[in-house]
Order: C-alpha cells, then structure tokens, then sequence
C-alpha cells in the first residue's frame, strides 16, 4: 500500500486503440483557475491565427499566442510562429503540468476561443518541429468545452469536456 502519491500522478487514458490521452481532471480550485485565466486574458499578445490552406490566406475567429524557450520556432499551416519569451504565469503553469505528468514542455501555444461556435478541425499535430510522438498538454480555463478525437482507421470519435482548470495530455500516435 501506498502513503504517498509518486510525483507523476496516473491519469485516465481516453483512447481504446493506438496513442495516449491522458485526463487529469482538473488541477485547480475555482479561485486558482480563475486567477489564472485572468493573467492569460490580461498579460498575452493575443492575435488572430493565420494559416495558408489549399492555397489560401486564412485569419481565423480564434486567437492565438506562441510562447517557448528563446530561438523556439512552429510551423503549422504554412505558418511559421516564433515563440515570445515565457510569462512568470506560463512558467508556474508549465512548471505544474511537468510535474504532474514528468514531461518537459518547451512551448506552449494558447487558443483563445471566444464561444463554444469556434474550434479546430481535426488533425495531428505530426509537424516535424515538434519531434515524433512529442507529448502535447493542453490546460483549459474558462468554459467548459468540447474536445473530440478520431481514430484516424476506424473513424470512431471520442468525446471528452475540458473543466476550468484541467489538464489534458496527447502523446504517443494520436
């Protein structure tokens, strides 16, 4: 029997085939997440995402921020984004989710839905940049929202919704 907790908490595998998401539920109380989401609305360069797709020049609903190490590069979309140096909330946050999963993060990028009518298509994030099967977290605030999955083989979807205050991590071939 265990006293303690090890310091990479288990986590709830979502996916019943090949790849890994693990749900960790939420991570804050309601004042923690609410803290939280107030420095990220207040201290981030928001902006609207840019992506070239089939050819064409899109700027979308959503707005987005690119933070990471310093030099740290993205290409997505057939756009390149240079990560802005670490806020000291992106660093506690990062700092919290290393822990809990043993994973270390070397950016972050932010989405900022303004309604549960905006979203991403699916897709992989399989970009070169980002390494072979790179573990991905993704921490929610504010809203609760939808975040679906599909097995790329049999089509199958899953559906899980991300509180105020979770934490969500991809890894493996998702």
């Amino acid at each position: 029997m265990e006293l303690f907790s090890s310091a990479v908490d288990a986590a709830k595998n979502l996916l019943p085939y090949e790849g890994t998401v693990n749900y960790y539920g939420k991570l804050f109380s309601s004042h923690q997440a609410d803290h939280y989401f107030d420095e990220l609305m207040k201290n981030i360069e928001w902006r609207n995402d840019e992506a070239f797709i089939m050819g064409k020049h899109i700027i979308t609903k959503r707005k987005v921020a690119w933070y990471g190490d310093l030099g740290y590069a993205y290409t997505y979309s057939n756009a390149t984004k240079h990560a802005l140096p670490w806020t000291d909330a992106l660093l506690e946050l990062k700092s919290i989710a290393e822990q809990k999963t043993g994973t270390s993060f070397n950016s972050c990028l932010l989405n900022l839905y303004h309604n549960g009518e905006e979203g991403m298509a699916y897709h992989s994030d399989d970009e070169k940049t980002l390494g072979k099967n790179s573990a991905i977290a993704s921490m929610s605030f504010g809203a609760e929202r939808r975040f679906l999955f599909k097995n790329k083989k049999t089509k199958e979807t899953i559906t899980t919704f991300l509180e105020h205050g979770s934490l969500l991590v991809m890894k493996d071939e998702t």
